[in-house]
């Protein structure tokens, strides 16, 4: 005899537990504090097995001998009903856990310590614009080349290409992260590299406004990145030689006492002389405790046996929150060239020849590398006082009118 809601309704909570039986397995179980829950009792592989179908009223009756059907339906198809459950919680809980958008939220929360908090703030802000509203809802493991393509094309089509390769990056890192967390098998952002167009070439940024030098200066002092990386940057700036002689300095090649950085300049194979100013000797002074033992002034967080990568100053910009646009490793020497000419007057022979630039004197001659090594060092000095009094925000001579 099937069950009515009347006798639901007036059965009342005894001091043991009661079973009303709906029939072919469907029974409601009251407890003796009054709950109510329905079970379905089956038989499956010849074991007996039980399954909640829900607790009344909010589960009418109605609703569980609809759920009473529908595991019926999968036990003629021979279909363990209770493993069925176990497998749609899984997908349930990949639906919540496995999208894009969560992998790439929680990629970034592991990312953002690292991370200023302007530029942390600006790779959500992109993500949110330009890839959530298409793949966000998306199993990671399940994105197409094709749909990441087709992703990537809506913001080239705004006409804005380094975007799009940005954006093409961050996805890249993101499937990354989810193939280490065992989430998908691999990157595809690696396949459709070389659809996009390229990216539009332009000068290298750097920063020449005194204003915002001083700024600039300040963030490379409070940057809480690798000691190795830090004194790089502070050296940067003191030096502004090119950024690949910065990481591949050797300690054989630097005179502390003589306070002279002597290599050979590989872009053009001739010998150069840096002068080194008080406030780089003091750099060099600190990282030699450091790496003093080894080949590099600066080795790479991986080997002592090679430089710091190609790469380390731009994410340390990129990690302080500034844009490629505004400045490079390379600009420290424009930097430099426009300020030691505008600002401190000094001979643009003296700064040509400190760039390690072809300078020849008026008989078509090429200087050699201790040409006006006196004036050059006077400069040096003069230069590092003047990013000393930017950097406490003294009063400076702006030069864009």
């Amino acid at each position: 005899m099937s069950l009515t809601i009347t006798q639901i309704k007036n059965t009342k909570a005894i001091d043991k537990t009661q079973r009303l039986f709906d029939g072919k397995g469907l029974y409601l179980e009251v407890s003796p504090k009054g709950g109510k829950w329905w079970r379905h009792k089956y038989r499956f592989n010849g074991k007996e097995r039980r399954l909640s179908l829900g607790v009344y009223p909010d589960t009418s009756l109605q609703r569980a001998r609809e759920k009473l059907e529908d595991n019926r339906k999968l036990l003629a198809d021979k279909i363990d009903p209770s493993a069925a459950r176990q497998l749609d919680k899984r997908h349930r809980l990949d639906q919540e856990t496995n999208t894009f958008e969560s992998i790439a939220r929680e990629w970034h929360k592991q990312k953002k310590p690292t991370l200023s908090e302007k530029y942390a703030k600006n790779i959500v802000s992109g993500l949110e614009r330009d890839i959530f509203p298409s793949l966000g809802k998306k199993i990671i493991s399940e994105i197409t080349p094709k749909e990441l393509l087709d992703c990537i094309r809506k913001i080239e089509a705004r006409g804005t290409n380094e975007t799009a390769h940005r954006r093409l990056k961050n996805c890249s890192e993101i499937f990354c992260y989810a193939v280490a967390s065992s989430r998908t098998d691999r990157d595809i952002a690696t396949d459709i590299t070389g659809a996009l167009a390229p990216k539009t070439k332009s000068h290298l940024a750097a920063i020449t406004d005194p204003d915002k030098i001083g700024p600039l200066l300040r963030m490379i002092e409070q940057y809480e990145g690798t000691p190795v990386v830090k004194c790089a940057l502070r050296l940067a700036p003191l030096v502004f030689v090119r950024p690949g002689e910065l990481r591949q300095a050797e300690w054989s090649d630097i005179d502390l006492e003589n306070a002279e950085w002597r290599f050979t300049v590989t872009k053009t194979n001739t010998p150069h002389i840096v002068p080194l100013s008080k406030q780089s000797i003091e750099v060099l002074e600190e990282i030699k405790i450091l790496t003093g033992n080894g080949q590099y002034v600066f080795p790479s967080q991986r080997s002592i046996k090679r430089p710091m990568s190609d790469n380390a100053i731009l994410a340390a910009f990129r990690t302080m929150g500034i844009p490629k646009e505004e400045m490079s490793g390379h600009g420290f020497r424009a930097m430099a060239r426009t300020l030691l000419d505008e600002v401190l007057g000094c001979r643009p022979d003296f700064i040509e020849h400190q760039l390690a630039h072809a300078v020849r004197d008026p008989n078509g001659r090429a200087y050699n590398r201790t040409s006006h090594l006196v004036e050059r060092k006077i400069m040096m000095q003069e230069w590092a006082d003047y990013l000393d009094k930017l950097k406490k925000g003294a009063e400076v001579i702006s030069i864009h009118g």
